[in-house]
């Protein structure tokens, strides 16, 4: 029982097409810190997932066991795997079973055993493909690159998760729009008559497309002593780099020389209609200061674009152009449209 035919969830909220599509790619689906022994539930796709560890093995698997169909995540571990709470059968190295209760003397069935997926852990993320089996030795997953997650001198730090009744296109989306800061980000970093959009431009990659932002607009947080949101003549360049679907990444070039700040969105999809995200951050300053505040600060922004996302009408993503109006400063979503349907995916994308 593995992922080599995918198949659509009966309560999908997807059109069946985009699922396949979405289903070939790797999504974040918890935090690595999160996943033990215990199984941990998740959902990707409207899949239901058991997550746990055994022997050093990271297992993601369908979240039903395959005796009588009752979740594993309402079981625990016993230290030798998962444990069922219906009958107590028991799952553990690449979700097969290794003990049956009720017939102690007798050969465990081959097919009793979870159907599992493919599933990686990196940047502090738990990563599975439903499309793909489990990961041969050796194997390797192209999750997107995080730059600077492995450089000398950078921190390290996840935010919690933070979950969006959204859609993942939507939420992505607006990571990489820059004409809302003056709007929405003004109790966090940016300045509300500071509006302008500078003109800036877009280039295809084999994974989505990079964006370089240059403008006036600071990243230092609004009222830290000592901090000059906008150093006089300075352009801070933000490079955006979108992977498809949903993940993209953000590196800001501060003021001090050298200094940078990466922002990882990793958007989840729960559904069609609700997002996980997940933000895994690298920066080279400040290490010595609390994460507590790294992560109570990216809060009150995540809070601020949430709004918007949730009031979105519609909630799919529109990838026929003609289905809202466009402005220049719509360059980066423009490019994140039209990569989308280039890929295929329907006009009324995570309708």
């Amino acid at each position: 029982m593995d992922a080599a035919a995918p198949v659509v969830p009966l309560d999908s909220t997807f059109d069946p097409d985009d699922w396949h599509r979405l289903a070939q790619h790797w999504h974040a689906v918890a935090l690595g810190s999160e996943v033990g022994a215990a199984p941990v539930k998740a959902t990707l796709l409207d899949e239901q997932l058991v997550l746990y560890r055994f022997a050093g093995e990271l297992v993601a698997a369908r979240d039903v066991c395959p005796h009588r169909g009752v979740p594993l995540s309402m079981g625990f571990s016993d230290g030798e795997g998962v444990v069922c709470p219906y009958h107590g059968l028991r799952f553990g190295a690449g979700g097969r079973c290794n003990r049956i209760p009720a017939n102690p003397n007798q050969a465990i069935p081959g097919k009793m055993k979870l159907r599992s997926y493919a599933v990686v852990e990196r940047y502090g993320l738990v990563w599975v493909c439903l499309a793909r089996p489990p990961l041969q030795p050796g194997e390797q997953a192209d999750i997107p690159a995080m730059p600077h997650w492995d450089d000398a001198g950078f921190q390290q730090i996840v935010c919690p998760g933070f979950d969006i009744a959204g859609s993942a296109g939507r939420q992505l989306e607006g990571f990489i729009d820059v004409a809302h800061f003056a709007w929405i980000h003004t109790g966090t970093f940016a300045d509300p008559n500071n509006q302008e959009v500078p003109a800036y431009t877009t280039s295809e990659t084999p994974s989505g497309f990079n964006a370089d932002y240059l403008s006036s607009v600071g990243n230092y947080p609004i009222g830290v002593d000592g901090k000059d949101p906008t150093p006089p003549g300075f352009q801070w360049l933000r490079h955006f780099e979108v992977h498809l679907p949903f993940t993209a990444t953000l590196t800001i070039h501060f003021p001090t020389p050298g200094q940078r700040l990466v922002i990882m969105n990793a958007a989840s999809p729960v559904s069609a209609h609700r997002t996980r995200l997940f933000v895994p951050i690298a920066r080279n300053f400040d290490t010595d200061l609390p994460v507590e505040d790294v992560h109570a600060f990216n809060l009150r922004v995540f809070e601020e674009d949430r709004a918007m996302v949730e009031s979105q009408k519609p909630e799919y993503l529109p990838l026929d152009p003609l289905l809202e109006v466009h402005i220049p400063a719509d360059r980066s979503s423009i490019a994140y449209r039209r990569a989308l349907r280039g890929k295929g995916y329907s006009d009324f994308f995570l309708r």
